[in-house]
């Protein structure tokens, strides 16, 4: 559990660190033209902050794996915690993401599936985290 646990939190690290490109990865800043003042500042904060969120997210499993497998209050709540932001996370790839935006073309196709695995892999590793550590 210790080494799938890192990876999920080296993985969440640098998806956080990813966000710093992704706006010129994505091809954002062309698009956000179009988008008013505020509406641009917005999307540049709110993609900072999830970021950050994931920096911050991987920082205990990474660093502090020991710890959040030896149980406790505080680690029940940072794995439960984790189980249900990334367990939404997974939920809102279907939700959010219907077939019609990535159907059609391979790559889209491609990043759906590959992120509907990711966050699978990382809501599972969190909840066998949290049935490690509280039994």
């Amino acid at each position: 559990m210790v080494p799938a646990l890192r990876a999920v939190g080296a993985v969440l690290v640098l998806l956080g660190l990813a966000h710093l490109a992704l706006p010129y990865g994505m091809g954002w800043l062309r698009e956000f033209t179009a988008l008013t003042a505020l509406t641009r500042r917005i999307m540049h904060l709110h993609t900072g902050f999830i970021g950050l969120a994931c920096v911050l997210g991987g920082l205990p499993p990474l660093l502090l794996t020991g710890d959040l497998l030896a149980g406790g209050r505080l680690a029940t709540a940072i794995l439960a915690g984790e189980c249900v932001f990334w367990g939404a996370r997974w939920a809102c790839q279907f939700a959010a993401f219907s077939p019609s935006i990535w159907r059609g073309s391979p790559v889209r196709t491609a990043g759906h599936v590959g992120f509907a695995l990711l966050w699978s892999w990382i809501t599972a590793t969190f909840g066998i985290a949290l049935l490690t550590a509280t039994w």
